[in-house]
């Protein structure tokens, strides 16, 4: 199992929402590059970072940021959030980040896919963020009708190793994650699944592990204190 401590980044700041609404956020770091430095402090291996702003612009709109802390934050980095053209994934490489998490790009060309994993390989992830079974994209404002777990195959048919799923109506919440969702998308596909949304305390995320679940983001439980990180981090290396 490994931890993927979250950074969603908005308007210059970190900041977690509430089931992906953007009328909803609260500020959880006034300076992402400190917040990225005590994630790293903890001993986490990645650091999860969604350009919130990207995801709703089409294009990155926080990349300064996110170079300021691939320089200066021994951490691996993976990130997602209007990642819509090859420019983008390559920009991102260059600055050295692990993993490039395509959303809404892949929903909508799937040859895109094909290419940036024939190219990059296992640097590339899809994230799946659905409501009510069917895949969101661009800031999770539009719903398809596509189902999350006949995308997952269709990634997967394309190369695709990771997919992160969140069910949009658990993140945020404290809730707990989609469990029944995430192992069923597990079960129908090879690739590995990283769980995000929802994951409240070190029980959740263990019942994650038990259920064979490669990966799980943590976001709000961090910030609210209801997991300590490096207890975290400690528990599940």
């Amino acid at each position: 199992m490994i931890l993927f401590p979250a950074m969603d980044i908005k308007n210059g700041v970190c900041v977690r929402l509430y089931q992906g609404n953007f009328s909803k956020s609260e500020i959880v770091g006034e300076n992402p590059l400190a917040t990225a430095q005590r994630i790293a402090s903890s001993g986490a291996e990645y650091i999860h970072i969604v350009d919130l702003d990207g995801a709703l612009k089409g294009t990155m709109q926080n990349l300064s940021l996110i170079k300021d802390i691939c320089e200066k934050v021994r951490i691996n980095i993976e990130v997602g959030g209007g990642i819509r053209d090859k420019a983008s994934v390559q920009k991102l490489i260059s600055l050295g980040v692990k993993k490039v998490i395509l959303g809404t790009s892949a929903l909508e060309s799937f040859d895109f896919v094909k290419d940036m994993v024939k190219t990059y390989k296992d640097k590339i992830a899809v994230s799946i963020d659905a409501r009510d079974g069917f895949v969101a994209a661009k800031g999770w404002l539009d719903i398809s009708r596509v189902n999350y777990i006949d995308f997952a195959k269709k990634m997967e048919s394309a190369g695709v190793k990771t997919i992160i799923f969140t069910n949009i109506k658990n993140d945020g919440t404290l809730k707990g994650p989609d469990f029944e969702g995430t192992v069923k998308l597990n079960e129908a596909v090879s690739c590995n699944i990283v769980a995000s949304g929802g994951i409240r305390n070190i029980e959740d995320i263990k019942k994650l592990e038990e259920s064979d679940i490669y990966g799980a983001i943590i976001g709000k439980a961090i910030y609210s204190g209801s997991i300590d990180l490096k207890e975290a981090v400690k528990s599940f290396k």
